[in-house]
């Protein structure tokens, strides 16, 4: 557990409490305060400490001088300190708590991602800038998966994603998304008028993408080149590959046979979609086992598993090889066009492709949440444009303060909610051995579906077992500072897929240019690279959801050193023949581990078809955010899609229905 060193106490009151001012052994810990340490001061330790520092009897931030997550390097993510109270409560363990002494809240949120921050936003909207709002989350920083990593060297600020990457396919955003990113300050014209060439500019330095045998998986270590650039005959042809499994590849990618003869176009659909592709590739078509490795991390950025839990129907719409000979549609072009986000194997590509590309911050959608931040609380980001708003650093110590219209209370745990006779909501949170509860006219739950259950127990069965459907994909987000970047340049390459290893993309950040900070484009500076790390289960008969668990279970038994030790072996073997050193070229790493990561999609191979194609109100996603009472959910699971404008249209749609409560 990280403890903080706390500055949080004024001279004059360690004075006034007997406490010498120049004895400079005295340090309280954050643990300590919380747990009424300094407060034992104080008439007996009898006052909460929330309401005395609502009281003026103690400054009024909770936070120290020196508190500033982003900065931190190591594990971080869903970081220790952050889970416990939640694993311990879905254990059993309960807390007797104590009101915190502050008035009623016009709404309480429960969760400080997109869809909670967002939902804030749209209240204050509707009812008004005067409108009391409190956010709790139970982590050391707010963002949710929208986190930001800085790393610092030689006095310049390094900044990578420390979870959700980007904006996908921007123009399609709903009326609502496209209106808060505006509203925030995001000009996407601007933006891409500024960034059009921010992966152009690796390939005009002759930069390509890559593959990666590793030995383990393929028998021999070997980097291939502009791996899918030209032909396949020549990419394959220089892999250690066996000769009849080389074979094999270019008779996929060439093959014009009809392995469903007889079966009209809707048919072969309906039967690609009850299997996967790995089963499609082996026992249909017959091609070497090993063949399929090559497509392990194909939707790992999306789906986080690989061709046996993947139907072969999505394979085939996004344009994957084996299905030139078999009688098929296109999908419609206006499927779901409503749905947000990338359709995650139902794409029409055509539709996907339309538009704007992706936008990318320097620190990933971590720009969206301060921005957020910035409108909500006054003076906890300075400057006034996103220009600005991508070098300012974060003030926390103003998230939390009495005056604020909006708080924002980090490290808290919500642990019960439950609405009350006199139409309002009761929230109980835990944060530092204690537990306390405040009061709300309305309560968005802007949590991860799987613990509504376990925090808002009057819901009904049916409910319950909707919000546990969707199983949370485990994935790590890495940010490794690199002294420079001469051994992509002498490899000819800007990123490496590498299908086999845990981490199995790799690559460049994007070469973005905003306000007063730019990615180097000088091959001789620093830079830093992303790596991703996923948490499949392959070839042990599991679907989607079951591979999740089992790569959960996997990821939170890796430590820090694993990490690193697997991102030091993959850049050493990929890079080590260019000349990169991990001990000189390495000045820093961040890992960011989650869990429970993207919120889960349906696909026919394990969920119902009509799921997986149309927008049924049987879904999971619809029964499961069902409003009760004066509380309703807002979080990117109540969409079935882990997009940013899916947190963000949610949280829409959950602050209109708490219109509803009277």
């Amino acid at each position: 557990m990280w403890v903080f060193a706390l500055k949080i106490l004024t001279v004059e009151f360690l004075e006034g409490c007997g406490v010498n001012k120049t004895d400079k052994s005295v340090t309280i810990n954050r643990r300590d305060f919380l747990n009424g340490t300094a407060l034992s001061l104080l008439s007996g330790g009898s006052i909460a400490p929330l309401e005395a520092i609502a009281q003026g009897l103690l400054s009024p931030s909770a936070i120290p001088s020196d508190y500033y997550p982003p900065a931190l390097t190591g594990l971080r993510g869903s970081h220790e300190g952050s889970f416990e109270v939640a694993h311990n409560f879905r254990d059993g363990e309960t807390w007797g708590s104590v009101d915190s002494g502050e008035p009623k809240y016009d709404l309480v949120v429960v969760g400080a991602g997109i869809s909670g921050l967002a939902a804030a936003y749209f209240y204050r909207k509707k009812n008004g800038p005067d409108s009391r709002i409190l956010i709790l989350d139970n982590h050391d920083d707010f963002g949710g998966h929208a986190k930001r990593n800085e790393f610092w060297h030689e006095g310049k600020m390094y900044l990578v994603n420390g979870g959700t990457l980007n904006v996908e396919a921007p123009s399609q955003y709903s009326t609502v998304a496209a209106g808060l990113l505006w509203e925030l300050g995001i000009d996407r014209t601007r933006y891409f008028e500024k960034n059009r060439d921010m992966f152009s500019i690796y390939r005009k330095m002759g930069l390509r993408s890559s593959l990666f045998f590793d030995r383990e998986s393929f028998g021999e270590d070997r980097l291939v080149v502009g791996y899918g650039s030209g032909t396949i005959r020549n990419s394959i042809s220089k892999s250690p590959l066996s000769d009849k499994a080389k074979k094999d590849v270019v008779n996929l990618y060439e093959t014009t046979e009809n392995y469903f003869p007889g079966l009209t176009a809707d048919q072969t659909r309906i039967k690609l979609g009850k299997m996967s592709y790995h089963d499609y590739l082996v026992n249909v078509v017959k091609v070497d086992p090993v063949v399929v490795k090559l497509f392990q991390a194909s939707f790992h950025g999306s789906l986080v598993c690989g061709p046996d839990a993947i139907p072969a129907i999505y394979f085939r719409d996004n344009g994957y090889p084996g299905f030139a000979g078999l009688i098929l549609k296109d999908l419609p072009r206006d499927l779901l066009v409503n749905e947000p986000g990338g359709q995650h194997g139902r794409e029409n590509l055509e539709r996907a492709r339309e538009g704007d590309p992706d936008m990318y911050f320097p620190d990933g959608n971590a720009t969206i949440t301060r921005l957020l931040v910035r409108s909500l609380v006054p003076g906890s980001l300075p400057g006034k444009d996103i220009d600005d708003a991508i070098t300012s650093i974060m003030n926390y110590q103003q998230l939390d303060k009495p005056q604020n219209t909006c708080r924002i209370r980090l490290n808290s745990f919500v642990t019960n909610v439950r609405n009350q006779p006199n139409d309002e909501v009761s929230v109980t949170y835990a944060t530092g051995g204690n537990a306390y509860s405040v009061k709300g006219k309305d309560v968005v739950l802007a949590c991860w579906n799987t613990v509504i259950p376990y925090i808002f127990p009057e819901i009904s069965s049916e409910q319950k077992e909707a919000l546990a459907y969707g199983i949370k994909s485990p994935l790590v987000y890495s940010g490794i500072l690199l002294s420079n970047w001469q051994s992509f340049v002498r490899a000819g390459i800007s990123g490496v897929t590498a299908p086999g290893k845990t981490f199995s993309r790799s690559g460049l950040q994007a070469s973005t240019v905003m306000g007063e900070y730019s990615t180097n484009r000088n091959p001789d500076k620093p830079i830093v690279l992303r790596m991703s790390a996923y948490f499949d289960a392959p070839n042990q008969g599991l679907n989607r959801r079951e591979q999740h668990l089992v790569g959960r279970n996997r990821m939170l038994n890796t430590s820090f050193n694993d990490f690193e030790f697997m991102i030091r072996d993959k850049l050493s073997r990929v890079l080590g023949p260019h000349g990169f050193d991990d001990e000189r070229d390495i000045l820093g790493i961040t890992v960011n581990r989650w869990p429970h990561g993207y919120s889960y999609s349906y696909n026919p191979l394990s969920d119902s078809h009509k799921w997986a194609y149309t927008t049924s109100d049987d879904r999971p996603c619809i029964v499961g955010r069902e409003k009760v009472g004066r509380v309703t959910i807002a979080n990117a699971d109540a969409s079935a899609s882990p997009h940013t404008d899916a947190a963000i249209n949610e949280a829409y749609r959950a602050v209109g229905e708490l219109e509803l409560s009277g």
